[in-house]
């Protein structure tokens, strides 16, 4: 997959409602909904309860997380 497809992925989906599944360490795993915020060069953000959490667009290359489009 391509870094310049995803970028264009999620800017096509900007204020869109998401669903964001980080899949960390030890098996843990984190989910935020919220809404797509605002695209930067190598990151984006989503805005949940308030709160901008970024994630890096390399991480939904390798797998790291997974994103849900509502």
């Amino acid at each position: 997959m391509n870094i310049d497809l995803v970028k264009q992925k999620i800017e096509n989906n900007l204020n869109k409602k998401v669903i964001v599944t980080v899949y960390g360490l030890r098996n843990k795993i984190n989910r935020y909904e919220g809404i797509l915020y605002k695209t930067y060069p190598n990151i984006f953000t989503i805005l949940y309860d308030g709160i901008e959490k970024s994630f890096s667009y390399n991480d939904y290359i390798t797998g790291d997380i997974k994103i849900k489009i509502l």
